[in-house]
């Protein structure tokens, strides 16, 4: 089991990685910004800010604690020997960022023995830092974080993402489709880290994406669940690239099943 003194250390390390390499983002976005490389397809894009957030974070990481493992979007996987490892997405919401567009984020979260433990989410251009560890709540600064109350889905804010693959981008479309005259609304920020925190501050009553990695999902699953929503995939299963859901309790219970029933989970 994990110690409280342990957890706090974590804690200070993703503020302080998220902070630093969201005022890097935030202050040395240059001019004439372009794309660096490609991911998924010619649209999934890397510009040469999220390599240079990710470095500086590995390297407050490997200079705090540097026995500690860490995944990385942009290429760093090492296995560590503390128990500790990093999920980390240097800059969530690259293509807003490109554009100029104010909703992205720096996303670092803490494992042990393979549970979340910590999460961090920094908003540079909101002016805000989520926060949670595992037991301790949700903040959002020094305000903590309660998810909205129960409304039924008919009522309900919902967020989404769509994938840059062309066909499993259709294949969303159509669920959206399927969705949106059963809710109050759908939202498509560009963010699922800032979406899972939305969650958590009351501003979306729910939020799915299919295609989700690790570091896209990892802080902010636990920051909503710790704001009181509950988060998971497919019926039984925990939140995964095969799908991602996070909702207050009512929309949650009525969500997943619909989800499930219009084959969210597939392309």
């Amino acid at each position: 089991m994990i110690s409280d003194e342990l957890k706090a250390e974590l804690l200070d390390v993703g503020l302080e990685a998220a902070l630093q390499a969201g005022a890097l983002l935030r202050d040395g976005r240059p001019a004439d910004l372009a794309v660096a490389a490609t991911k998924s397809s010619p649209i999934d894009v890397v510009t040469e800010m999220d390599i240079a957030a990710e470095k500086l974070i590995t390297g407050i990481l490997a200079d705090r604690r540097p026995e500690d493992g860490l995944l990385g979007e942009e290429g760093a996987d090492t296995p560590g020997t503390s128990g500790v490892r990093w999920v980390v997405d240097p800059l969530d919401g690259t293509v807003n960022y490109l554009y100029g567009l104010p909703s992205w984020g720096v996303s670092i979260a803490a494992e042990y023995g393979g549970e979340t433990v910590v999460g961090v989410v920094a908003a540079p251009m909101r002016g805000e830092t989520y926060h949670a560890v595992l037991g301790g709540g949700a903040w959002l600064g020094t305000e903590r974080l309660a998810c909205r109350p129960a409304a039924p889905l008919d009522q309900a804010l919902l967020g989404t993402g769509f994938a840059y693959v062309q066909a499993r981008r259709a294949h969303q479309a159509g669920i959206a489709a399927r969705i949106i005259p059963l809710v109050r609304d759908i939202r498509r920020g560009g963010s699922a880290a800032l979406d899972l925190c939305d969650v958590a501050a009351g501003r979306l009553d729910g939020y799915y994406e299919r295609g989700l990695n690790p570091w896209d999902l990892a802080a902010g699953d636990l920051i909503a669940r710790e704001a009181g929503a509950l988060t998971g995939g497919r019926p039984g299963e925990p939140a995964s690239g095969e799908l991602t859901l996070a909702a207050t309790p009512a929309v949650f219970a009525s969500l997943q099943p619909l989800l499930e029933e219009s084959g969210a989970w597939h392309d």
